[in-house]
């Protein structure tokens, strides 16, 4: 008897916290009701008696939302300078295939998925830190963590348990931030900050360090950005030069020239340095496509020049569209001068080359329940134009096995549609080849990759 009064002492405590829980969560009048619905329910069930039920709805009837916030405030008291929070992230769940005419490769389709989840805290004086986990599987190129360049997971290993890693960790300050001016300082890692094409970053890659980024007001239709980061590659505590670092600096200007017409124009310099330590070991993503010597790190210098463009026309309206009805054209250039221009001899595994080229158009944007996009891309990256471990893994071409890095060409063709607000069906198709076949024999290097997905956000 006397365990089973306990146990209905737990089952009515468990029942009124979360019947405050929801209280918190909904409209009062609203909570309440459906509190009361509820314990009729688990009374019809037997689960409470009658008398139960009835003292846990005069309990209900008697507490509010405002007692119990001053009861989660007086059990988890919040510091004075935090001003807020916010958790955020999104699941993805891909259907993932690969195809090649190469004979000595089988057709591989894959189902995978994507996790993240952030936390970001807001302070005073403009502070913030930012906190968000990932999911991935472990990094064969170099065992350090999950991929760079990726947070999603394969199907496999029946039903083993999946790794979850750090995403982002960062620290941010905005000291300066009115109708003019906004600079903003961040160390840690972080969210790629360049505004760039995945054919200089990979939209994935977080790198690690400190960058500077500030947004100067020249009037209501033109701003300018600047951009400047410096990110650890690799690290070794025994060597001489333990650091290898990426520098980056860049400007954009940004305008509005009408209700309907906006451009943006930008140029960025990188530098890569001690890329003596970019070994697979140390950096390896599973990209390919730089000349590299035994131990993997590249051959040539690694500073290249970047411009990019972009042109946005908004209709105001589309058919079978909601709302105004953007279209976007982008262009981007790059040139390695550390590297040798195309049509030399093939060093290090792949052949010269150090240019890459963008160009692409979107229609529509899929924002929320009922909006659409459909677009097409052309890119061809040269081998050594940039640092094959940091751009879009997703774009592929067959190179002794499937690899996304540089020495690639090819299209891209995507289309989007939110289902609701919250759910995202994606199309994502690339057809390419590489510029320098290093196959076999001569052996065929096309390949589409073909994905598919349904994207949640919270």
């Amino acid at each position: 008897m006397k365990k089973l009064k306990n146990r209905r002492t737990l089952t009515q405590a468990a029942i009124f916290a979360g019947a405050t829980a929801l209280m918190a969560l909904t409209p009062n009048t609203r909570a309440q009701t459906s509190v009361d619905n509820l314990l009729n329910k688990l009374e019809q069930k037997g689960i409470l008696t009658p008398n139960e039920a009835d003292e846990l709805k005069a309990e209900n009837a008697t507490n509010s939302v405002a007692d119990f916030n001053q009861a989660l405030n007086s059990k988890f008291p919040m510091p004075d300078w935090i001003t807020g929070y916010k958790l955020s992230g999104d699941f993805r769940g891909r259907f993932d295939e690969r195809t090649t005419p190469n004979p000595a490769q089988e057709d591989n389709a894959r189902l995978r998925y994507r996790l993240r989840v952030g936390l970001q805290v807001n302070m005073k004086d403009n502070l913030q830190v930012g906190l968000r986990l990932g999911s991935d599987d472990a990094n064969s190129a170099n065992g350090l963590g999950g991929a760079p360049l990726s947070n999603t997971s394969t199907f496999q290993g029946n039903g083993t348990k999946k790794f979850l890693y750090i995403d982002a960790a960062y620290g941010k300050w905005t000291p300066i931030n009115d109708d003019t001016w906004m600079v903003a300082g961040t160390i840690g890692k972080m969210d790629e900050p360049f505004l760039e094409t995945p054919m200089v970053f990979d939209a994935d890659y977080t790198p690690e360090g400190g960058a500077l980024q500030a947004t100067y007001q020249i009037n209501d239709e033109n701003s300018v950005a600047v951009n400047g980061a410096g990110f650890v590659l690799a690290y070794s505590g025994s060597a001489a030069e333990n650091m290898s670092f990426l520098y980056g600096a860049q400007v954009a200007w940004n305008s509005k020239w009408t209700s309907h017409i906006a451009s943006s124009l930008g140029v960025a310099a990188y530098n890569i340095v001690n890329r003596d330590m970019l070994t697979t070991a140390n950096a390896g993503s599973g990209n390919k496509g730089n000349s590299v010597n035994a131990a993997g790190d590249p051959i040539y210098n690694l500073n290249p020049i970047v411009a990019d463009a972009s042109l946005t026309y908004t209709l105001d309206g589309f058919p079978l569209y909601k709302g105004a009805f953007p279209i976007k054209l982008t262009a981007e250039y790059l040139n390695n001068p550390g590297a040798p221009r195309s049509g030399g001899a093939v060093v290090g595994g792949a052949p010269s080359g150090n240019e890459g080229y963008y160009a692409g158009i979107t229609f529509g944007r899929a924002v929320q329940q009922g909006t659409w996009d459909i677009g097409y891309r052309y890119e061809s990256l040269d081998a050594n134009a940039w640092y094959a471990q940091i751009v879009n893994d997703d774009n592929q071409a067959y190179n002794a096995g499937f690899a996304g890095g540089t020495n690639v060409k090819g299209h891209l063709f995507t289309a989007d549609y939110a289902l609701t607000d919250a759910l995202l069906f994606s199309f994502t198709c690339y057809v390419n080849s590489m510029i320098g076949n290093t196959n076999p024999a001569g052996a065929s290097s096309r390949e589409i990759h073909a994905m598919a997905d349904l994207m949640w956000k919270f």
